[in-house]
């Protein structure tokens, strides 16, 4: 596994800016490379697009709409039943209701299953990559904080470090849903 160093910048110039930099700084082409990062969920890991099967805080929706459907039914099933025998209407008046009660309640389910909002204690959200151009740089331990350093001085975003594959001049094993581990001592707030 290689060393790589690695930040994002908004535009292609101002990474092409940073690229220059660390030319400049002995460098050479072979270690450095560029690539666009498209945004989450744009990275079609799946033949009908998406980059999950199921969003973390969906996946217990199921479960919710099997409780609220039958619930659901039950509660619906009562109230045309009332109104069977308040109003004289038909039984079809009851089914119908119980089908609507059933509907209801599983997508009242559903929704009551899926986790609420990020930054809520019950779903702490996890480091995500933002989108960008990412300049990625094969290091070796000496060369470590001078790249770090010239591409946060560069205008960098989000400077990490990765371990990983690198063939012919680039990230070969690159993952975008992995989350980037941050440099610390380069780290910036997101932007």
């Amino acid at each position: 596994m290689s060393l790589i160093i690695a930040g994002r910048f908004q535009t292609f110039p101002a990474a092409e800016t940073a690229a220059q930099r660390l030319f400049e700084n002995g460098f050479v082409e072979e270690d450095v490379t560029l690539f666009f990062v498209t945004p989450s969920g744009q990275h079609a890991r799946f033949p009908i697009g998406g980059d999950v099967s199921t969003d973390k805080g969906a996946s217990a929706a199921p479960k919710g709409a099997g409780k609220g459907v039958t619930i659901g039914a039950v509660v619906g099933a009562i109230i045309g039943a009332a109104i069977f025998a308040v109003f004289k209407a038909p039984l079809l008046v009851s089914v119908v209701a119980a089908g609507l009660g059933a509907y209801i309640g599983s997508l009242a389910g559903a929704m009551s299953h899926t986790k609420k909002k990020p930054g809520t204690p019950e779903q702490a959200e996890e480091p995500t990559r933002h989108s960008g151009v990412l300049v990625a740089v094969h290091v070796s331990p000496e060369t470590y904080d001078r790249a770090a350093t010239i591409l946060r001085e560069a205008g960098g975003l989000d400077i990490e470090r990765a371990s990983g594959r690198w063939k012919q001049g680039r990230w070969s094993d690159f993952d975008p849903l992995k989350p980037p581990q941050p440099v610390d001592q380069y780290a910036q707030p997101r932007a």
